[in-house]
């Protein structure tokens, strides 16, 4: 039912917002901005919903989250795609939902309606190793910034999820950090510079601080002890994790070095600190000290003020075109036309 009602409401989402595209293309980039980073808060507090207070699940977090919205980038390791979901989690807590944008793999921009739009709204699509295009990325930072966009901008620098069992890429991380003289890690993958290092340089005159951001799914230990594959989006509708543990670090723009070298070495040094207190979650030798991080919490819970009104609002919409026979039709459209054209638009401009 979720996954229904999320995807369900993905044409009407591009609809309302492809018209106000249309209607915004002869005003200045930061007025169409605004609206959309509404829009885009409207359909992720949706979103929020079914991932928060549909699945009931408690969050945790560890650390100080700003109650104010910032200009920030977002570094997180990386376990399953519900850790887009964590992203939005925080923001709607500190009223920045709709500047929520990602650096996605380049392979994800073919995603039928989201792919697209995930471009449109901010996000950078980016290739791995010497396929990376830095000049590109560079380009679309620098226009947000001219348009005076916010940014909550989304790293995961370990490139792919760490997956427990695929233990070759595991392995073939660990090995890669031997030969290059860094610390092994158990529970992150080696991360990888060079988006990372391309935002915080390009925007670090825009930006106010960055999060380093360290999440736990509780109940993903075997009988045994060692650690198992974090929850998918439909494991986690399914209501299969019962808390999620978000650690955060405010990091100043000062406290980060600017050469790439340098930017390596500390970004490597803050995931050490993220793979010691995973270690300290999974494999604690006391138990009463596993699924938690140190230090103080606070179990935030998500008001549905935030999101019920968003899914009755899109919800309706939904079901008022699908009562008619020429709302069907143009519901059928978007679907087709709307995939067929993304992807022709993103083959041609990224």
């Amino acid at each position: 039912l979720p996954a229904a009602v999320m995807m369900g409401t993905a044409p009407t989402y591009v609809l309302a917002w492809g018209a106000w595209r249309l209607l915004s293309a002869v005003l200045p980039a930061r007025f169409y901005r605004e609206v959309d980073d509404r829009l885009y808060t409207i359909y992720q507090s949706m979103v929020l919903f079914f991932f928060e207070n549909y699945t009931g699940v408690q969050v945790i977090i560890y650390g100080d989250l700003p109650k104010n919205k910032e200009n920030v980038v977002y570094l997180s390791n990386h376990q399953c795609t519900v850790d887009w979901i964590i992203a939005d989690m925080l923001a709607i807590r500190q009223n920045a939902l709709g500047h929520v944008r990602y650096v996605l793999k380049d392979g994800l921009k073919w995603l039928p309606l989201y792919g697209w739009y995930f471009s449109q709204h901010g996000g950078v699509y980016v290739k791995r190793s010497a396929n990376f295009n830095e000049k590109e990325m560079r380009e679309k930072l620098r226009a947000q910034m001219k348009a005076e966009t916010p940014m909550y901008l989304v790293i995961f620098p370990e490139g792919t999820r760490y997956n427990p069992e695929i233990p070759k890429v595991i392995a073939d991380s660990q090995s890669f950090a031997e030969k290059e003289g860094l610390a092994i890690l158990k529970h992150v993958l080696t991360p990888r510079v060079k988006a990372t290092h391309v935002a915080i340089d390009t925007m670090k005159d825009y930006l106010d601080a960055v999060y380093d951001v360290t999440v736990a799914y509780e109940g993903t230990v075997d009988h045994k002890g060692q650690r198992k594959l974090a929850p998918s989006m439909t494991e986690f509708l399914c209501k299969e994790c019962p808390r999620v543990h978000i650690f955060i670090d405010r990091i100043e723009l000062k406290d980060i070095p600017e050469e790439q070298m340098y930017m390596r070495r500390w970004l490597h040094e803050r995931f050490e600190i993220k793979d010691k207190l995973l270690i300290e979650f999974y494999d604690a030798k006391d138990s009463k000290r596993r699924n938690k991080f140190p230090g103080k919490s606070v179990h935030s819970k998500l008001s549905l003020k935030k999101t019920l009104p968003s899914l009755l609002f899109l919800g309706g919409l939904t079901a008022s075109m699908l009562l008619t026979e020429s709302g069907r039709k143009l519901y059928v459209k978007t679907w087709i036309y709307g995939t067929l054209i993304g992807c022709l638009w993103v083959s041609i401009k990224p």
